[in-house]
Protein backbone atom coordinates (compact mmCIF):
# COMPACT_ATOMS: atom_id res chain seq x y z
CA UNK A 1 0.00 0.00 0.00
CA UNK A 2 1.51 3.43 -0.68
CA UNK A 3 2.01 5.86 2.06
CA UNK A 4 -0.70 8.34 0.37
CA UNK A 5 -2.91 7.81 -2.31
CA UNK A 6 -1.79 11.54 -4.33
CA UNK A 7 1.33 13.69 -3.35
CA UNK A 8 0.58 17.56 -4.43
CA UNK A 9 3.61 19.52 -5.44
CA UNK A 10 3.36 22.96 -4.82
CA UNK A 11 0.60 25.09 -2.43
CA UNK A 12 -0.33 27.61 -5.18
CA UNK A 13 -3.54 28.03 -6.75
CA UNK A 14 -4.14 25.08 -8.50
CA UNK A 15 -2.00 22.92 -5.84
CA UNK A 16 -4.11 23.99 -3.49
CA UNK A 17 -7.45 23.33 -5.64
CA UNK A 18 -6.31 20.34 -6.53
CA UNK A 19 -5.38 18.54 -3.02
CA UNK A 20 -8.46 20.26 -1.18
CA UNK A 21 -10.59 18.49 -3.97
CA UNK A 22 -9.04 14.82 -3.79
CA UNK A 23 -8.74 15.26 0.39
CA UNK A 24 -12.09 15.65 0.05
CA UNK A 25 -13.00 13.35 -2.49
CA UNK A 26 -11.71 10.97 -0.05
CA UNK A 27 -8.09 10.22 -1.34
CA UNK A 28 -5.20 10.13 1.55
CA UNK A 29 -3.09 13.22 0.06
CA UNK A 30 -0.08 15.00 0.98
CA UNK A 31 0.89 18.22 -0.09
CA UNK A 32 4.26 19.58 -0.33
CA UNK A 33 5.53 22.85 -0.54
CA UNK A 34 8.98 24.71 -0.20
CA UNK A 35 7.71 28.24 1.15
CA UNK A 36 6.49 28.14 5.21
CA UNK A 37 2.89 29.35 4.14
CA UNK A 38 0.49 28.53 1.35
CA UNK A 39 -0.30 30.29 -1.57
CA UNK A 40 2.51 31.06 -3.78
CA UNK A 41 1.31 34.23 -5.78
CA UNK A 42 -1.51 34.28 -3.57
CA UNK A 43 0.00 35.96 -0.45
CA UNK A 44 1.02 38.96 1.30
CA UNK A 45 3.45 40.41 3.63
CA UNK A 46 4.21 43.37 5.73
CA UNK A 47 6.48 46.39 5.77
CA UNK A 48 5.71 48.92 9.12
CA UNK A 49 2.03 49.75 9.16
CA UNK A 50 1.31 48.16 6.27
CA UNK A 51 0.46 44.70 4.60
CA UNK A 52 0.82 44.51 1.09
CA UNK A 53 -0.99 42.16 -1.77
CA UNK A 54 1.70 40.36 -3.71
CA UNK A 55 -0.40 40.03 -7.27
CA UNK A 56 -4.01 39.88 -6.88
CA UNK A 57 -5.09 42.62 -8.80
CA UNK A 58 -8.47 42.02 -9.61
CA UNK A 59 -10.44 38.89 -8.92
CA UNK A 60 -12.50 37.60 -11.99
CA UNK A 61 -15.26 35.50 -12.14
CA UNK A 62 -16.77 35.66 -8.72
CA UNK A 63 -19.88 36.80 -9.16
CA UNK A 64 -23.55 37.43 -7.23
CA UNK A 65 -24.58 35.02 -5.42
CA UNK A 66 -27.06 32.75 -6.94
CA UNK A 67 -25.17 33.06 -10.66
CA UNK A 68 -23.95 30.21 -12.17
CA UNK A 69 -20.44 29.48 -13.64
CA UNK A 70 -18.90 31.13 -10.85
CA UNK A 71 -15.90 30.90 -8.57
CA UNK A 72 -18.30 30.30 -6.02
CA UNK A 73 -19.61 27.52 -6.92
CA UNK A 74 -16.15 26.29 -6.50
CA UNK A 75 -15.50 28.20 -3.43
CA UNK A 76 -18.50 25.92 -2.06
CA UNK A 77 -17.07 23.06 -2.97
CA UNK A 78 -13.97 23.54 -1.27
CA UNK A 79 -15.62 24.64 1.81
CA UNK A 80 -14.59 28.15 1.95
CA UNK A 81 -17.21 30.33 0.62
CA UNK A 82 -18.22 31.04 4.09
CA UNK A 83 -14.42 31.56 5.33
CA UNK A 84 -14.62 34.79 3.03
CA UNK A 85 -15.80 38.16 2.41
CA UNK A 86 -15.64 39.35 -1.09
CA UNK A 87 -15.08 43.48 -2.08
CA UNK A 88 -16.75 44.28 -4.86
CA UNK A 89 -15.00 46.72 -7.56
CA UNK A 90 -18.05 48.89 -9.54
CA UNK A 91 -15.10 49.58 -12.43
CA UNK A 92 -12.93 47.52 -14.31
CA UNK A 93 -10.71 50.18 -14.65
CA UNK A 94 -9.62 53.48 -15.52
CA UNK A 95 -7.46 53.83 -18.55
CA UNK A 96 -5.01 56.91 -18.91
CA UNK A 97 -2.47 58.50 -22.03
CA UNK A 98 -1.69 61.93 -20.56
CA UNK A 99 -2.86 64.47 -22.71
CA UNK A 100 -4.71 61.69 -25.09
CA UNK A 101 -7.57 60.14 -22.79
CA UNK A 102 -8.56 59.39 -19.59
CA UNK A 103 -11.18 56.87 -19.36
CA UNK A 104 -13.07 54.95 -16.71
CA UNK A 105 -15.36 51.93 -17.89
CA UNK A 106 -17.86 50.82 -15.37
CA UNK A 107 -18.13 47.06 -15.07
CA UNK A 108 -21.26 46.92 -16.63
CA UNK A 109 -22.17 45.87 -20.28
CA UNK A 110 -24.45 49.22 -21.15
CA UNK A 111 -22.11 51.32 -18.49
CA UNK A 112 -18.91 50.89 -20.41
CA UNK A 113 -20.82 51.41 -23.95
CA UNK A 114 -21.72 54.56 -22.53
CA UNK A 115 -18.16 55.47 -20.97
CA UNK A 116 -16.98 54.55 -24.62
CA UNK A 117 -19.19 56.18 -26.29
CA UNK A 118 -18.89 59.62 -24.14
CA UNK A 119 -15.32 59.65 -24.33
CA UNK A 120 -15.23 59.43 -28.25
CA UNK A 121 -18.55 60.70 -29.50
CA UNK A 122 -19.77 58.75 -32.82
CA UNK A 123 -19.16 55.46 -32.53
CA UNK A 124 -22.30 54.04 -30.07
CA UNK A 125 -23.05 51.42 -33.44
CA UNK A 126 -19.69 50.05 -33.53
CA UNK A 127 -18.94 50.01 -29.62
CA UNK A 128 -22.29 47.86 -29.01
CA UNK A 129 -21.09 45.37 -32.49
CA UNK A 130 -17.72 45.10 -30.75
CA UNK A 131 -18.92 44.07 -27.17
CA UNK A 132 -21.69 41.76 -28.94
CA UNK A 133 -18.93 40.14 -30.75
CA UNK A 134 -17.45 39.58 -27.25
CA UNK A 135 -20.12 38.03 -25.81
CA UNK A 136 -20.42 35.87 -28.89
CA UNK A 137 -16.92 34.40 -29.36
CA UNK A 138 -16.82 33.71 -25.65
CA UNK A 139 -19.83 32.00 -25.54
CA UNK A 140 -19.20 29.49 -28.52
CA UNK A 141 -15.27 29.29 -27.08
CA UNK A 142 -16.25 27.88 -24.13
CA UNK A 143 -18.62 25.35 -25.96
CA UNK A 144 -16.10 23.82 -28.16
CA UNK A 145 -14.10 23.59 -24.86
CA UNK A 146 -16.72 21.56 -23.56
CA UNK A 147 -16.58 19.17 -26.69
CA UNK A 148 -18.84 20.43 -29.07
CA UNK A 149 -18.45 18.83 -32.45
CA UNK A 150 -17.10 21.64 -34.40
CA UNK A 151 -19.87 21.55 -37.01
CA UNK A 152 -22.36 22.40 -34.41
CA UNK A 153 -20.14 25.37 -33.47
CA UNK A 154 -21.00 28.95 -34.85
CA UNK A 155 -18.67 30.15 -37.67
CA UNK A 156 -17.99 33.31 -35.84
CA UNK A 157 -15.71 31.57 -33.34
CA UNK A 158 -13.47 30.23 -36.18
CA UNK A 159 -13.85 33.69 -38.01
CA UNK A 160 -12.33 35.39 -34.88
CA UNK A 161 -11.18 33.29 -32.31
CA UNK A 162 -7.60 33.60 -33.37
CA UNK A 163 -7.19 36.37 -34.97
CA UNK A 164 -5.01 38.73 -33.50
CA UNK A 165 -6.64 41.17 -30.99
CA UNK A 166 -5.10 43.97 -33.19
CA UNK A 167 -6.71 43.03 -36.30
CA UNK A 168 -9.94 42.63 -34.70
CA UNK A 169 -9.83 46.49 -33.47
CA UNK A 170 -8.71 48.18 -36.17
CA UNK A 171 -11.61 46.15 -38.47
CA UNK A 172 -14.42 47.47 -35.85
CA UNK A 173 -12.23 50.88 -35.29
CA UNK A 174 -10.37 54.01 -36.63
CA UNK A 175 -10.35 55.70 -33.59
CA UNK A 176 -6.42 54.67 -32.02
CA UNK A 177 -7.40 55.75 -28.08
CA UNK A 178 -10.55 53.60 -28.47
CA UNK A 179 -8.58 51.15 -29.69
CA UNK A 180 -6.39 51.07 -26.98
CA UNK A 181 -8.68 51.76 -24.10
CA UNK A 182 -10.78 48.20 -25.27
CA UNK A 183 -7.24 46.76 -25.70
CA UNK A 184 -6.07 47.73 -21.48
CA UNK A 185 -6.53 44.38 -20.19
CA UNK A 186 -3.47 42.88 -22.95
CA UNK A 187 -1.20 43.42 -19.89
CA UNK A 188 -3.21 40.97 -17.93
CA UNK A 189 -2.46 38.20 -20.61
CA UNK A 190 1.59 39.29 -21.00
CA UNK A 191 0.96 39.55 -24.48
CA UNK A 192 0.40 42.99 -26.68
CA UNK A 193 -2.37 43.35 -29.14
CA UNK A 194 -0.96 41.96 -32.21
CA UNK A 195 0.19 38.60 -31.21
CA UNK A 196 -2.64 37.98 -28.57
CA UNK A 197 -5.44 35.86 -29.84
CA UNK A 198 -8.92 37.82 -29.51
CA UNK A 199 -10.55 34.78 -27.76
CA UNK A 200 -8.20 35.24 -25.10
CA UNK A 201 -8.99 39.18 -24.70
CA UNK A 202 -12.51 38.20 -25.10
CA UNK A 203 -12.98 35.64 -22.45
CA UNK A 204 -11.22 38.06 -19.99
CA UNK A 205 -13.20 41.03 -20.95
CA UNK A 206 -16.27 38.50 -20.59
CA UNK A 207 -15.47 37.39 -17.20
CA UNK A 208 -14.95 41.11 -15.39
CA UNK A 209 -17.93 42.76 -17.15
CA UNK A 210 -20.15 39.59 -16.61
CA UNK A 211 -18.92 38.50 -13.39
CA UNK A 212 -17.15 41.76 -11.85
CA UNK A 213 -13.78 42.38 -10.58
CA UNK A 214 -13.14 41.65 -7.09
CA UNK A 215 -10.62 41.48 -4.32
CA UNK A 216 -10.85 39.46 -1.05
CA UNK A 217 -10.61 41.45 2.46
CA UNK A 218 -7.56 40.05 3.94
CA UNK A 219 -6.16 39.96 0.62
CA UNK A 220 -4.86 36.57 -1.36
CA UNK A 221 -4.20 35.04 1.71
CA UNK A 222 -6.82 35.14 2.91
CA UNK A 223 -8.16 32.76 0.59
CA UNK A 224 -4.79 30.54 0.52
CA UNK A 225 -5.57 30.15 4.08
CA UNK A 226 -8.97 29.27 3.81
CA UNK A 227 -8.47 26.56 1.11
CA UNK A 228 -5.70 25.04 3.53
CA UNK A 229 -7.40 24.90 6.14
CA UNK A 230 -10.49 23.33 4.46
CA UNK A 231 -7.74 20.41 3.29
CA UNK A 232 -6.16 20.17 6.70
CA UNK A 233 -10.03 19.98 8.77
CA UNK A 234 -10.14 17.04 6.06
CA UNK A 235 -7.72 14.99 7.48
CA UNK A 236 -4.64 16.08 4.53
CA UNK A 237 -1.17 16.39 5.82
CA UNK A 238 0.93 19.75 4.48
CA UNK A 239 4.65 19.32 4.56
CA UNK A 240 6.05 23.48 4.30
CA UNK A 241 9.40 24.22 4.39
CA UNK A 242 9.91 21.33 2.31
CA UNK A 243 11.13 20.79 -1.58
CA UNK A 244 10.74 17.92 -3.60
CA UNK A 245 13.76 16.72 -5.03
CA UNK A 246 12.59 14.63 -7.50
CA UNK A 247 9.57 12.69 -9.17
CA UNK A 248 9.68 8.97 -8.35
CA UNK A 249 8.87 6.06 -11.37
CA UNK A 250 8.34 2.32 -11.12
CA UNK A 251 7.60 1.21 -14.72
CA UNK A 252 7.11 4.26 -16.41
CA UNK A 253 4.65 5.14 -13.92
CA UNK A 254 5.35 8.42 -11.42
CA UNK A 255 5.01 6.68 -7.87
CA UNK A 256 5.80 9.39 -5.44
CA UNK A 257 8.47 11.96 -4.23
CA UNK A 258 11.60 12.21 -2.82
CA UNK A 259 12.07 14.96 -0.33
CA UNK A 260 14.89 16.89 0.62
CA UNK A 261 15.87 15.11 3.60
CA UNK A 262 16.05 12.10 1.37
CA UNK A 263 12.60 10.83 2.60
CA UNK A 264 10.71 8.94 -0.68
CA UNK A 265 6.99 9.07 0.02
CA UNK A 266 5.40 6.87 -2.56
CA UNK A 267 1.70 7.19 -4.32
CA UNK A 268 -0.70 6.35 -6.28
CA UNK A 269 -0.71 10.04 -8.47
CA UNK A 270 1.37 13.02 -8.44
CA UNK A 271 0.28 16.34 -9.53
CA UNK A 272 2.92 19.14 -10.01
CA UNK A 273 2.00 22.35 -9.39
CA UNK A 274 5.50 23.62 -10.28
CA UNK A 275 6.99 24.95 -13.27
CA UNK A 276 6.90 22.16 -16.62
CA UNK A 277 10.65 22.53 -17.08
CA UNK A 278 11.22 22.36 -13.40
CA UNK A 279 8.95 19.21 -13.16
CA UNK A 280 10.45 17.27 -15.62
CA UNK A 281 13.79 18.05 -14.72
CA UNK A 282 12.36 16.34 -11.16
CA UNK A 283 11.86 12.96 -13.21
CA UNK A 284 15.05 12.88 -14.33
CA UNK A 285 16.52 12.66 -18.54
CA UNK A 286 15.78 9.13 -18.80
CA UNK A 287 12.33 9.29 -17.66
CA UNK A 288 10.78 12.21 -19.78
CA UNK A 289 9.42 11.00 -22.26
CA UNK A 290 11.02 12.47 -26.40
CA UNK A 291 7.59 14.10 -27.08
CA UNK A 292 8.22 16.25 -24.10
CA UNK A 293 11.39 16.82 -24.71
CA UNK A 294 10.27 17.94 -27.94
CA UNK A 295 7.49 20.40 -26.84
CA UNK A 296 9.30 21.64 -24.28
CA UNK A 297 11.93 22.58 -26.72
CA UNK A 298 9.25 25.11 -29.00
CA UNK A 299 7.86 26.70 -26.03
CA UNK A 300 9.13 30.56 -24.92
CA UNK A 301 9.52 31.30 -21.39
CA UNK A 302 6.63 34.19 -20.42
CA UNK A 303 6.83 37.58 -18.98
CA UNK A 304 7.91 38.41 -15.68
CA UNK A 305 7.60 41.99 -14.17
CA UNK A 306 8.21 44.77 -11.98
CA UNK A 307 6.26 45.53 -8.71
CA UNK A 308 6.63 48.47 -5.94
CA UNK A 309 4.60 47.58 -3.24
CA UNK A 310 3.94 50.65 -2.01
CA UNK A 311 2.29 52.57 1.69
CA UNK A 312 1.39 55.51 1.29
CA UNK A 313 0.21 58.19 3.91
CA UNK A 314 -2.74 59.68 2.12
CA UNK A 315 -6.02 58.45 0.96
CA UNK A 316 -7.04 57.47 -2.68
CA UNK A 317 -9.16 60.59 -2.84
CA UNK A 318 -6.14 62.74 -1.60
CA UNK A 319 -3.64 60.69 -4.49
CA UNK A 320 -6.49 61.55 -7.14
CA UNK A 321 -7.09 57.73 -7.30
CA UNK A 322 -10.90 57.01 -8.41
CA UNK A 323 -10.71 53.49 -9.21
CA UNK A 324 -9.17 50.65 -7.77
CA UNK A 325 -7.46 49.34 -11.26
CA UNK A 326 -5.61 52.29 -13.42
CA UNK A 327 -3.60 51.58 -16.46
CA UNK A 328 -1.12 54.45 -17.14
CA UNK A 329 0.41 54.71 -20.51
CA UNK A 330 2.76 56.98 -22.04
CA UNK A 331 0.95 56.96 -25.83
CA UNK A 332 -0.96 54.04 -28.02
CA UNK A 333 1.76 52.34 -28.88
CA UNK A 334 1.54 48.91 -27.34
CA UNK A 335 4.19 47.29 -29.27
CA UNK A 336 6.30 49.54 -28.52
CA UNK A 337 5.61 49.18 -24.61
CA UNK A 338 5.85 45.35 -24.71
CA UNK A 339 9.18 45.55 -26.21
CA UNK A 340 10.86 47.72 -23.70
CA UNK A 341 9.54 44.81 -21.46
CA UNK A 342 13.21 43.02 -22.90
CA UNK A 343 14.82 46.00 -21.83
CA UNK A 344 15.62 48.79 -18.95
CA UNK A 345 14.56 51.66 -20.83
CA UNK A 346 12.01 53.52 -18.55
CA UNK A 347 8.91 51.96 -18.24
CA UNK A 348 6.17 52.98 -20.66
CA UNK A 349 2.94 51.55 -19.29
CA UNK A 350 1.76 50.54 -15.78
CA UNK A 351 -1.00 49.18 -13.85
CA UNK A 352 -1.78 50.85 -10.68
CA UNK A 353 -3.72 48.94 -8.65
CA UNK A 354 -5.36 50.74 -4.72
CA UNK A 355 -6.99 48.46 -2.59
CA UNK A 356 -8.24 51.41 -0.43
CA UNK A 357 -11.05 52.58 -3.02
CA UNK A 358 -12.76 49.35 -2.08
CA UNK A 359 -10.50 48.74 0.99
CA UNK A 360 -9.59 45.16 2.19
CA UNK A 361 -8.13 45.92 5.38
CA UNK A 362 -4.33 46.16 4.64
CA UNK A 363 -3.73 50.49 5.38
CA UNK A 364 -4.22 51.92 8.00
CA UNK A 365 -6.92 55.03 8.48
CA UNK A 366 -5.90 57.30 6.49
CA UNK A 367 -3.77 55.94 4.62
CA UNK A 368 -3.21 53.69 1.07
CA UNK A 369 -2.10 50.46 -0.22
CA UNK A 370 -0.37 50.39 -3.65
CA UNK A 371 0.69 48.57 -6.12
CA UNK A 372 2.78 49.87 -9.41
CA UNK A 373 3.64 46.87 -12.04
CA UNK A 374 4.80 46.63 -15.28
CA UNK A 375 5.75 43.61 -17.81
CA UNK A 376 9.53 42.61 -17.73
CA UNK A 377 11.32 39.58 -19.11
CA UNK A 378 13.49 38.51 -16.94
CA UNK A 379 17.02 37.79 -19.32
CA UNK A 380 18.51 40.97 -19.23
CA UNK A 381 18.25 41.37 -15.28
CA UNK A 382 19.69 38.04 -14.65
CA UNK A 383 22.52 39.26 -16.98
CA UNK A 384 23.60 42.09 -14.79
CA UNK A 385 26.46 42.24 -12.62
CA UNK A 386 25.58 41.70 -8.81
CA UNK A 387 27.23 44.95 -7.48
CA UNK A 388 25.10 46.93 -10.48
CA UNK A 389 21.63 45.36 -9.22
CA UNK A 390 20.49 47.53 -6.69
CA UNK A 391 21.22 50.32 -8.07
CA UNK A 392 19.34 49.39 -11.68
CA UNK A 393 16.51 48.55 -9.92
CA UNK A 394 15.67 51.54 -7.54
CA UNK A 395 16.39 53.75 -10.93
CA UNK A 396 14.11 51.32 -12.81
CA UNK A 397 11.44 51.53 -10.15
CA UNK A 398 11.86 55.34 -10.11
CA UNK A 399 10.34 55.52 -13.56
CA UNK A 400 7.22 52.98 -12.49
CA UNK A 401 6.71 56.42 -10.17
CA UNK A 402 7.26 58.80 -13.27
CA UNK A 403 4.11 57.19 -14.67
CA UNK A 404 1.87 57.23 -11.93
CA UNK A 405 2.48 60.97 -11.18
CA UNK A 406 0.68 61.21 -14.10
CA UNK A 407 -2.64 60.23 -11.97
CA UNK A 408 -1.57 60.82 -8.37
CA UNK A 409 0.65 64.17 -8.70
CA UNK A 410 2.55 64.69 -5.46
CA UNK A 411 2.64 60.99 -4.49
CA UNK A 412 6.31 61.09 -3.25
CA UNK A 413 5.73 63.01 -0.62
CA UNK A 414 3.46 60.82 0.60
CA UNK A 415 5.35 57.55 0.32
CA UNK A 416 5.92 55.96 3.43
CA UNK A 417 6.74 52.60 2.79
CA UNK A 418 7.82 50.91 -0.83
CA UNK A 419 8.94 47.21 -1.58
CA UNK A 420 10.46 46.60 -4.70
CA UNK A 421 10.36 43.21 -6.25
CA UNK A 422 12.12 42.53 -10.14
CA UNK A 423 11.72 39.24 -12.21
CA UNK A 424 14.80 38.01 -10.50
CA UNK A 425 12.27 38.24 -6.88
CA UNK A 426 9.96 36.25 -9.08
CA UNK A 427 12.19 33.69 -9.81
CA UNK A 428 13.47 33.09 -6.43
CA UNK A 429 10.36 33.57 -4.29
CA UNK A 430 8.21 30.92 -7.36
CA UNK A 431 11.08 28.70 -8.30
CA UNK A 432 9.62 30.01 -11.72
CA UNK A 433 12.09 30.25 -14.62
CA UNK A 434 13.02 34.02 -15.56
CA UNK A 435 10.42 34.64 -12.62
CA UNK A 436 7.71 34.02 -15.33
CA UNK A 437 4.14 35.19 -13.77
CA UNK A 438 2.48 33.43 -16.62
CA UNK A 439 4.50 30.58 -17.44
CA UNK A 440 5.15 30.50 -20.92
CA UNK A 441 4.46 33.31 -23.64
CA UNK A 442 0.76 33.14 -23.66
CA UNK A 443 0.88 33.93 -27.74
CA UNK A 444 -1.62 32.26 -30.42
CA UNK A 445 0.56 28.67 -29.96
CA UNK A 446 -0.25 28.39 -26.45
CA UNK A 447 -3.90 28.25 -26.59
CA UNK A 448 -6.26 25.31 -25.77
CA UNK A 449 -6.44 24.49 -29.21
CA UNK A 450 -2.95 23.94 -29.73
CA UNK A 451 -1.16 22.95 -26.43
CA UNK A 452 -3.19 20.72 -23.30
CA UNK A 453 0.19 20.35 -20.86
CA UNK A 454 -2.72 19.88 -18.22
CA UNK A 455 -4.75 16.91 -19.64
CA UNK A 456 -1.25 14.92 -20.74
CA UNK A 457 1.42 14.95 -19.26
CA UNK A 458 3.04 12.05 -21.23
CA UNK A 459 3.85 9.86 -18.03
CA UNK A 460 0.93 7.57 -16.42
CA UNK A 461 0.59 8.71 -12.91
CA UNK A 462 1.71 12.18 -13.48
CA UNK A 463 -0.78 15.45 -13.51
CA UNK A 464 0.05 19.08 -14.17
CA UNK A 465 -1.59 21.64 -12.82
CA UNK A 466 -0.97 25.86 -13.30
CA UNK A 467 -0.04 28.31 -15.12
CA UNK A 468 2.89 26.63 -16.96
CA UNK A 469 0.55 24.22 -17.82
CA UNK A 470 -2.80 26.15 -18.95
CA UNK A 471 -3.65 29.72 -19.00
CA UNK A 472 -2.71 31.85 -16.25
CA UNK A 473 -3.49 33.87 -13.84
CA UNK A 474 -5.74 33.85 -10.90
CA UNK A 475 -8.89 32.01 -11.72
CA UNK A 476 -7.71 30.07 -14.38
CA UNK A 477 -5.16 28.32 -11.79
CA UNK A 478 -7.75 28.19 -9.01
CA UNK A 479 -10.46 25.88 -11.83
CA UNK A 480 -7.25 24.21 -13.09
CA UNK A 481 -6.63 22.46 -10.27
CA UNK A 482 -9.62 21.21 -9.14
CA UNK A 483 -10.22 20.59 -12.97
CA UNK A 484 -6.92 18.42 -12.99
CA UNK A 485 -8.62 16.48 -9.78
CA UNK A 486 -11.76 15.71 -11.29
CA UNK A 487 -9.48 13.95 -14.15
CA UNK A 488 -7.52 12.46 -11.63
CA UNK A 489 -10.58 10.94 -9.50
CA UNK A 490 -12.63 10.08 -13.16
CA UNK A 491 -9.40 7.53 -14.01
CA UNK A 492 -9.42 6.09 -10.69
CA UNK A 493 -12.77 5.21 -10.82
CA UNK A 494 -12.52 3.82 -14.71
CA UNK A 495 -9.46 1.58 -13.52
Amino acid sequence: MSDFDAVVIGAGNAGLTAATSLQLAGLRTLLVERHHLPGGCATSFRRGRFEFEVALHQLSGVGAEGQPFTLRGLFDRLGVTDKLEFVEEPDLYRAVVPGRFDVTLPADWQGTSDALEAAFPGNRDRIERFLRLIRDVTFWQIAARRGMPPEQVDPVLFRYGLRPVRDVLDEHFDDPGLKSVLGTYWTYLGQPPARLAFQDLALTLYAYLEFKPWHLMGGSQALSTAILDSFLAAGGRAHFNTTVEAILTEGGRASGVRLDDGQEITAGDVVSNAALPLTYAMLGPDAVPAAVRTDLATRRVGVSGVVLHMGVAATPAELGLTTSTTFVHTDEDDERTFAAARSLEPARGICVTSYDVAPIGFAPSGATHLSLMTLQYGDHWAALPPADYARTKFAYADTLLELVEAVAPGIRDAVEEVDVATPLTMARYLGHPGGAIYGYDQDRTEGWLFRNSERESHVPGLHLAGSWAGMGGFQPTLEAGARVARRLLRARAAA
